[in-house]
């Protein structure tokens, strides 16, 4: 009987090393498991973040590809295109005043501009010379409309001389701009507007 009692003693403490080890070994199990999932799910994170961010990025190389194309081609159709000139309507003419005078050019704008549109300088020393700005002069103020896109412009020729002074004769010029920055040729005249016993004028143009 002793005997017995001692080996169900014996029994009983190994069954409870056999539970605690295989209870140790199912929560090492599980807490593995748990790891294990915890790791997938932050894998999963950050390779959805990954693809999310290289998404983005595709299309914003895509958008700013598409736009510096869209830019380039119209920029290059616009090159190949000449931005349409103004053209002179009749001969210039050299208008007499007391003590001065005023050259009147006569002219058409291009169907889809307007008078904001064009520019005009003059020859800075003499036919030929570099054109710049008429210092002071407003185109809008000095032109008028006669209709169907012609126009009449006068420059004072206290304004040529001065730019020259009283002798020799210089350009005036008129260009078309377009909102891209290009320019078109010019409708050009000369005169010697500037001499102080009258003047003539001639077209360029």
């Amino acid at each position: 009987m002793a005997v017995d009692s001692a080996d169900r003693r014996r029994t009983h403490r190994h069954g409870l090393r056999r539970r605690r080890q295989d209870t140790k070994s199912g929560e090492f199990m599980s807490s593995h498991r748990l790891l294990r999932l915890r790791n997938r799910r932050i894998q999963a994170l950050i390779a959805g973040i990954a693809l999310a961010i290289l998404v983005l990025g595709l299309s914003g190389v895509r958008s700013t590809m598409a736009a510096w194309t869209d830019t380039e081609q119209s920029a290059g159709s616009f090159r190949a295109a000449t931005v349409p000139a103004p053209t002179l309507t009749a001969n210039c003419k050299y208008v007499p005043v007391l003590l001065s005078g005023r050259v009147e050019i006569y002219w058409h704008l291009p169907t889809g501009y307007q008078l904001t549109d064009v520019d005009i300088e003059a020859s800075t020393s003499g036919l030929g010379s570099v054109l710049a700005p008429l210092t002071g002069y407003n185109l809008s103020l000095n032109t008028t409309s006669t209709g169907g896109g012609n126009y009449t412009t006068k420059v004072p020729a206290g304004v040529l001389t001065g730019l020259l002074g009283s002798l020799g004769e210089l350009q005036v010029s008129l260009f078309v701009k377009h909102t891209s920055g290009w320019r078109s040729g010019p409708a050009s005249i000369a005169s010697d507007a500037g001499l102080l016993f009258g003047g003539k004028c001639r077209n360029l143009t």
